[in-house]
């Protein structure tokens, strides 16, 4: 029976007072015995937490108490056993890393696609004006392997910080193209997505809240595989069930 409720959330926000937010993050969290990890950097807030629904959803609250922090909504999932070890609760410089310290997603975001609306472009393979619609895959090679959508582009590549340089190499063949940059839960075709709007491609878009939140409101069509994700569970199904129970 599923009564481990997993969430993953990310904003890309401001934030000071970094180590007294790590300070009170971790306390409040093993206070609702709670585990999984959270990034915190000037540039906001990631987390992957884990635990009875109860206590996840009083975590939540507990971080929309900040006023920049009051409009989190977490991508939900269930698992049977806790998927992870430990409570964490981290510093970091970047909380994805791209070495691209101009990308700031929280001054101006690029368009997003919602999940029903990349279905829908993918039927035809043309988006509302009839442009070749391509999608993107801006994950680690390990995380396509487990799945991606059919005819994705990627690019093999073992981190983040790797895919400015490999992209440029498809500049000319992606001019005319609508590109819907897409990553598990949305972070990391936030930033993927407004760095190829400036190296020039006009029709960009990212897909909102990733992966997880396509199977959540689409399911599998368009998709091959599961969804590599980063805790025991290793991957998930397009029905967000663990892929190896």
């Amino acid at each position: 029976m599923n009564t481990v409720l997993n969430i993953s959330c990310y904003k890309f926000i401001t934030l000071d007072d970094l180590s007294t937010r790590q300070a009170s993050y971790l306390e409040k969290a093993i206070e609702l015995a709670l585990k999984g990890t959270i990034l915190l950097s000037e540039e906001g807030i990631n987390f992957f937490l884990a635990g009875s629904a109860k206590d996840v959803k009083a975590y939540v609250d507990f971080l929309k108490i900040d006023p920049k922090l009051s409009d989190l909504h977490p991508k939900e999932s269930w698992s049977s056993v806790q998927p992870f070890k430990k409570m964490l609760v981290k510093v970091k410089r970047e909380i994805i890393r791209m070495n691209h310290p101009t990308i700031k997603p929280e001054n101006a975001r690029a368009p997003s696609v919602t999940a029903r609306q990349l279905q829908s472009w993918l039927r035809t393979g043309k988006d509302d004006e009839g442009r070749e619609v391509v999608t993107l895959d801006t994950r680690n090679d390990y995380e396509v392997f487990d799945g991606r959508f059919k005819g994705a582009i990627e690019y093999n590549i073992t981190h983040f910080g790797q895919f400015p340089e490999k992209v440029k190499q498809d500049l000319e063949s992606l001019k005319d193209k609508t590109i819907v940059s897409y990553c598990t839960g949305g972070i990391r075709c936030e930033k993927a997505a407004i760095y190829l709007r400036e190296i020039g491609l006009e029709h960009v878009y990212q897909l909102e809240g990733g992966i997880l939140k396509y199977f959540e409101e689409v399911g599998e069509e368009h998709y091959e595989g599961n969804c590599f994700v980063f805790d025991d569970r290793r991957a998930v199904t397009t029905a967000l069930e663990p892929a190896n129970k």
